[in-house]
């Protein structure tokens, strides 16, 4: 499993009594550094083996790619200070800005492909190398079928970097902002070895901070300034130290006694009491939550009134406001809200379809008795499948409770430990599964290829031609023309959401305290993904 995009089928959430205290003013920090926390430990500092949203967030901080994001579905330059792309989209090449290692050592272009062809070779075992498949004999080398020398990827001069696909793609600058394309010392990796990335000593950075005091196994670490980065004067921060604390109100504490200057509000309890605090931050987070009906194990649901009806039904402002109550919006589709946006509007601006995001229980009422008649039923049972956790059973049990409202549905529920039940979801051992996609790129191709029929994801195994055909053309025909490939996923969205291929449920949202003296934090929606390069304390 793909830890940075595929969520597990419930949300991380907890309700926690509260000790309230004055929220204000840093106390720990003084205007050079931060204390941060986060719920889990880093698995390694290796580029090509950065996977979960701890370990990326630790890694871009300390690294600096082609390109960074900027926002919705936009990057800016980063380590490369300009690119050129041929006019048939496949050959990309980027100039370089002259910069260095964090030991003074200058990076050239060789890193880069030194760096890349590394993580697209199998020896490595990087998770996320797919996101290679369209250079030019990526494919060949995952099968060791070729050298990873062969990948279409050269430096073509000491500064010049050319990157060559079988294809266009139109989405390939969003790629680049993941760890799998960040430069590596070829030297470096090859004098550790094994442990190269094992611990924070055992690397090289070239990005805002370098990572210090990490042993491998401990539960902190710092980012320290990296005084050899190309930006370095913007960099106000001398460090960041990070601190592993899993009990959300031991954080709370800790945020409240001037210990942290930094912490994640966790469930509708903490939300309430805090979120009128001018330390308080509500993100949405690029995801949605959603329930997957399963076409090959219930053949009602290949039926589109049931699976309308079963929408329909759904009281979604119950849902966000009675059970979650934490700052999560109504999913509008597939696709998350600010993930991309074109002409200054919003890709749900054009692509969302009302009827099938929001409830009607009159009209549920009439697709259910349509829909049963329509396959020769009068009644109908169903099990949802959902895992067992403390913030799982009030939402699939308020699922559980709309659906009764369905004349002669009887609703089951099946509560699993989380690996179990995700395992059975990527198995397509279910008949309603809630889930989600969190997509680490910035592209609506993203969460709309989940439902691509041959797609693995596509566990419910719903299918419709006109929905692959429009994801092709997006890919294909129209790769080099972004109005009309825009309208392809935007009309590809409207024919999932028409006929009903999911039932979206919500966008979930991230609430966190940050002392108020503290400015200028990034953060990316897709990870999550803080950006203390140019963060300051005034």
């Amino acid at each position: 499993m793909k830890k940075s995009r595929i969520l597990s089928i419930v949300l991380t959430t907890a309700l926690l009594g509260l000790v309230l205290t004055a929220c204000g003013k840093s106390q720990s920090s003084n205007k050079k550094h931060l204390n941060w926390t986060t719920n889990a430990s880093i698995s390694s500092l290796d580029p090509s083996k950065a996977v979960d949203t701890n370990t990326q967030q630790a890694v871009y901080n300390a690294f600096s790619g082609l390109v960074s994001p900027d926002g919705s579905n936009k990057v800016r330059l980063a380590t490369a200070k300009s690119y050129h792309v041929s006019k048939d989209g496949k050959t990309y090449t980027f100039e370089l800005k002259h910069t260095k290692w964090s030991n003074g050592q200058e990076l050239t272009a060789k890193d880069f492909e030194y760096g890349i062809k590394r993580s697209a070779d199998p020896k490595t075992a990087s998770q996320e190398a797919y996101y290679m498949a369209n250079i030019e004999n990526y494919t060949a080398i995952s099968k060791s079928q070729l050298s990873p020398d062969k990948l279409g990827v050269k430096a073509t001069g000491k500064y010049t970097l050319q990157i060559k696909l079988i294809k266009p793609q139109p989405y390939f600058l969003n790629l680049l902002v993941l760890p799998v394309f960040y430069p590596q010392s070829e030297r470096v990796v090859k004098k550790y070895g094994k442990s190269y990335g094992t611990t924070s000593s055992k690397m090289l950075y070239n990005g805002a901070f370098k990572i210090t005091n990490w042993t491998g196994t401990n539960d902190s670490w710092t980012l320290t300034k990296n005084k050899e980065y190309y930006n370095a004067d913007k960099t106000k921060l001398d460090s960041i130290k990070y601190t592993v604390i899993k009990d959300p109100q031991t954080a709370l504490n800790e945020y409240q006694s001037g210990k942290l200057d930094q912490t994640t509000l966790v469930g509708k309890q903490q939300y309430s009491s805090y979120k009128n605090s001018k330390d308080f931050h509500l993100r949405k987070i690029y995801s949605v939550r959603y329930l997957s009906l399963s076409n090959k194990n219930e053949p009602a649901f290949r039926n589109v009134n049931i699976r309308k009806a079963l929408s329909l039904i759904i009281n979604r402002k119950e849902l966000l406001n009675d059970v979650l109550g934490n700052g999560s919006t109504q999913a509008r589709g597939i696709v998350p809200d600010t993930l991309a946006s074109r002409n200054g509007k919003d890709f749900n601006d054009y692509a969302s379809v009302s009827d099938a995001v929001n409830g009607n229980v009159e009209q549920a009422k009439k697709l259910w008795k349509k829909g049963l008649s329509e396959i020769g039923k009068k009644n109908l049972t169903i099990s949802i499948n959902s895992n067992n956790g403390e913030d799982a059973k009030p939402i699939v049990e308020f699922i559980q409770n709309q659906f009764s409202k369905l004349p002669g549905l009887k609703v089951n529920l099946t509560l699993l430990p989380n690996t179990v039940a995700t395992a059975r979801f990527l198995s397509g051992q279910y008949q309603v599964a809630v889930t989600g996609w969190s997509p680490s790129i910035s592209d609506p191709i993203s969460p709309l290829n989940i439902r691509y029929s041959t797609n693995a994801m596509n566990t419910a195994k719903w299918s419709n031609a006109e929905y692959d055909k429009l994801i092709d053309k997006s890919n294909d025909d129209d790769a080099l023309n972004p109005a009309k490939r825009w309208n392809d996923l935007v009309d590809a969205q409207k024919v999932l959401l028409n006929d009903q291929g999911l039932i979206p449920l919500f966008q979930p949202a991230q609430a966190e305290l940050i002392k108020s003296d503290i400015h200028n934090v990034r953060f990316y929606g897709n990870g999550p993904i803080w950006d203390f390069s140019e963060t300051y304390v005034k």
